[in-house]
């Protein structure tokens, strides 16, 4: 595990954020709401996937819920053509 890796949101795809964060990485991503920019922090423990964003903790029990959280927030692309290396 190393640095967080920071990111704008919808910046890379899906795959690529779930890949680091299985591999024990933190993603922060950086997103816009109501003309204000806050960071969303994304980690895996092992069992469960994290996303905290300013408000609430949201828990993902697997891979696929992680998927569409990521995809219907719009911190990720649903596509596969980046890579978050």
């Amino acid at each position: 595990m190393g640095d967080p890796i920071t990111m704008d949101a919808g910046e890379h795809d899906t795959d690529a954020v779930l890949e680091r964060l299985r591999a024990g990485d933190r993603v922060l991503v950086r997103t816009d709401f109501a003309g204000s920019t806050y960071e969303v922090v994304m980690r895996f423990d092992g069992e469960t996937y994290y996303c905290d964003t300013p408000t609430t903790l949201h828990r993902h029990e697997t891979k696929d819920g992680m998927r569409t959280c990521l995809e219907d927030q719009g911190y990720s692309r649903g596509d596969t053509d980046s890579d978050l290396g």
